[in-house]
């Protein structure tokens, strides 16, 4: 009972061994944290499409729900942008921005994107992540980073206007090019070079002059507050917000009224796919990192108790009148870094953020919209990962494919048509690839029991024997394929009277494939060639004989393709030794 207890509850595992020394280290992370995510917590809510607050409430109950479930001791969780991209288009295909069923339609969507995570981690389903190939997952976040930029530019430059796609986007801005702002595009550019500075150079400074590389580098992360401040005082005190600077104005204090978002079966049908995918890239992105920190501790990460802490985070930001949260990179990066822990760290830092809530709303008022967008521009730009993308296409022209038109197809066209375009793909280009596995004629390399390649190595051979090795699992798709090579195997080889099939790689065999090897021998035996198989797994053996194939096959079955090899060499000297009798 006890360990099922703390397989549910992973903190129940080491809180019994928790001191005051790790104590002072989550406590010294969490004040290092709370001054972080405020500015992030607030662009990423204006990104989402909800109001400033909105922000805030995802970065206290819900960091605390993750932190009761989770197997990672340092993941942090909350607002992250590309999530916040994928609810504000999600939502916004309904609900315009601004509307009173926005932010209802927002707590809905992170509802249902936490149930169905719940869902796949009681059920253990994180394999289905699987399907989703790290190509795609790249193309679909250099994609929405690239629109999120775009999409920052107009309130950075303080021009009105909006657009679902990069296309509209850009025609806002050139159409309204003559109405910038430019107290408010000074604002935002001055803070564009103050944190792409501080992003490169802070921490190498810092760390020039004496401190710490971990302390210099978490005090360089603190530049989107120090932004945050300085434009909010100059703001305030020459009174700019009067002049057209945009501004948050008043922020709510106090928590969120908690409330569970009221059932709405049209709503329900219209985001069933958009939470669908929002669960599948919360679930990828938020693990790769938690893994990514668990290799560093030499910890381990279970991905199906992290579906559901995730699932548990985002019900609880939705009943916290929040949006969809997930694991995020800088948050996480810099909590590491800062010494935590442990989630004490995570819940901490939600005690902090409540505080601010409580008591320092009035202070973000005059907080220029322009220095958000220019903190959201700088923490997405690394998001736009141009190395990976480069690395990908030398490598793989077919997985490069898929992670350019992921890109193109998230910036032109959308989110959603995005990453279920790079899916899509994906799975084309796999069915494409195993349809038409790599075949090979193999022989023995002289002197051993390996077998190669004839064309690329000097081996030996059988006489009037056929070796063929087949690179892949036989299915429906690549049945007929292994068919032919075999028929031109045969047709260049007219003398052949064994033919190997080499099954080193081949995993299963479905049905439709047990169908075209049971028609291959029957051809092979009319021609006079009998049909062999060697290497065969264990568990592919197990399935064939559950069948007639093996009572039919006209030849033998190999424990290794080096038997086969004796075996037939010998048949072929009594073959010949017989022949010669005779003559």
């Amino acid at each position: 009972m006890r360990r099922k207890l703390q397989a549910l509850l992973p903190p129940l595992s080491w809180l019994a061994h928790y001191d005051t020394r790790a104590f002072g280290r989550d406590l010294l992370a969490a004040i290092i944290m709370t001054v972080l995510v405020i500015p992030q917590s607030l662009a990423y809510a204006i990104l989402a499409g909800m109001p400033p607050e909105a922000g805030l409430y995802a970065s206290t109950l819900p960091v605390v729900a993750y932190s009761i479930f989770a197997s990672s001791a340092t993941l942090a969780v909350g607002p992250v942008a590309v999530i916040a991209l994928m609810s504000a288009t999600a939502v916004g295909e309904i609900v315009s921005q601004g509307i009173a069923g926005y932010a209802a339609a927002s707590m809905m969507l992170a509802l249902m994107s936490g149930v169905i995570l719940v869902a796949m981690g009681t059920f253990r389903l994180g394999f289905i992540a699987n399907f989703i190939s790290h190509p795609v997952i790249s193309g679909f976040i250099s994609g929405s980073a690239l629109l999120i930029i775009i999409s920052q530019l107009m309130p950075l430059l303080g021009i009105d206007g909006g657009g679902r796609t990069s296309v509209e986007m850009v025609t806002t801005l050139v159409t309204g090019s003559g109405d910038v702002d430019p107290v408010t595009a000074i604002i935002g550019v001055c803070s564009i070079l103050f944190l792409f500075l501080a992003s490169k150079y802070a921490a190498k400074g810092l760390s020039a002059i004496g401190l710490p590389g971990a302390a210099a580098l978490t005090i360089a992360k603190l530049a989107p507050m120090i932004a945050v401040i300085i434009s909010t005082l100059i703001v305030a005190v020459r009174g700019l917000s009067d002049n057209g600077v945009a501004v948050v104005s008043r922020v709510p204090g106090g928590l969120p009224a908690l409330a569970v978002p009221v059932f709405d079966l049209a709503l329900f049908e219209a985001l069933l796919l958009p939470a669908a995918l929002i669960s599948l890239i919360i679930f990828v992105e938020s693990t790769a990192i938690a893994h990514r920190l668990a290799s560093k501790r030499n910890e381990r990460v279970n991905p199906n108790q992290e579906l559901v802490a995730l699932g548990a985070a985002n019900i609880t930001a939705a009943i916290a009148g929040s949006f969809a949260v997930a694991g995020g990179f800088s948050r996480s990066a810099v909590n590491a870094a800062a010494g935590a822990q442990t989630q004490v760290a995570g819940v901490l830092t939600a005690l902090g953020i409540a505080l601010v809530t409580l008591l320092l709303t009035d202070w973000l008022y005059y907080l220029p919209r322009a220095t958000l967008a220019a903190a959201i521009i700088v923490a997405v730009s690394s998001l736009v990962d141009i190395r990976a993308i480069r690395a990908v296409t030398r490598y793989s022209r077919a997985d490069g494919t898929a992670l350019v038109i992921t890109l193109l197809v998230t910036v032109s066209v959308g989110v959603t048509p995005g990453i279920l375009s790079g899916i899509g793909l994906s799975l084309l280009l796999y069915l494409h690839r195993t349809s038409r596995p790599h075949t090979a004629v193999v022989g023995r390399i002289a002197g051993t029991e390996h077998f190669r390649n004839i064309s690329r190595h000097q081996v030996d051979t059988v006489p009037h024997t056929l070796i063929l090795r087949i690179d892949e699992g036989l299915y429906f798709a690549n049945a007929r394929y292994l068919e032919d090579q075999i028929a031109q195997a045969i047709e260049h080889h007219p003398d052949v009277n064994n033919l190997v099939l080499m099954c080193t790689a081949v995993n299963h065999i479905d049905t439709s494939a047990l169908e075209t090897l049971e028609a291959i021998n029957t051809r092979l035996e009319a021609s006079g060639v009998r049909f062999h198989l060697s290497e065969v797994k264990g568990p592919v053996m197990d399935r064939l004989r559950q069948s007639d194939f093996l009572a039919e096959l006209s030849g033998e079955v190999f424990l290794s393709t080096y038997d086969a090899w004796k075996a037939l060499c010998e048949s072929n000297r009594s073959s010949v030794a017989s022949n010669s009798a005779n003559t």
